[in-house]
């Protein structure tokens, strides 16, 4: 089976009842990330280590005991940060986490999550990354919704 580009490029996106800086604080705090991510993928991230810039690393626990370093990519505060995961102490693999923030006229948010697997180059994860869809996205958005509204 052929895949496009266009199908390793997934989004969802959602108007949240909040300002930017209150959801983006949640997106660049690894340890609020497992809070409300819709992939259920993310067990735990110690705190104290928010991102602040392009290049900063971040570790996260997975569900399944192993550990992940995310390598900050893309970062404008308040607007935008990206990530590219790997496994510990390794290199990225190729695909990249996106979450852009864009104010309302109305005082909400317009959020937009990317995932973006174009340059997985490891044909063992392309599975993994086929099963990630615009669904795992929109639930990560719906739990950030309520997660930024109960804090």
């Amino acid at each position: 089976m052929t895949h496009t580009d266009d199908a390793k490029i997934v989004t969802a996106t959602r108007t949240i009842d909040a300002p930017a800086a209150a959801i983006f604080e949640l997106i660049a705090d690894p340890s609020r990330q497992p809070d409300w991510d819709g992939n259920n993928n993310l067990a735990r991230a110690e705190a104290g280590q928010r991102v602040h810039a392009v290049g900063d690393v971040f570790h996260t626990m997975l569900t399944s005991d192993s550990v992940r370093d995310n390598h900050v990519v893309e970062f404008e505060e308040g607007k935008r940060i990206a990530w590219c995961p790997s496994d510990a102490g390794a290199e990225p693999a190729g695909h990249l986490w996106r979450w852009e923030l864009e104010p309302t006229s109305d005082g909400r948010t317009r959020v937009t999550h990317t995932y973006d697997w174009t340059h997985l180059a490891d044909p063992k994860r392309f599975e993994r990354a086929r099963s990630t869809t615009s669904d795992n996205l929109s639930a990560s958005l719906e739990k950030l919704a309520a997660t930024v509204g109960s804090d």
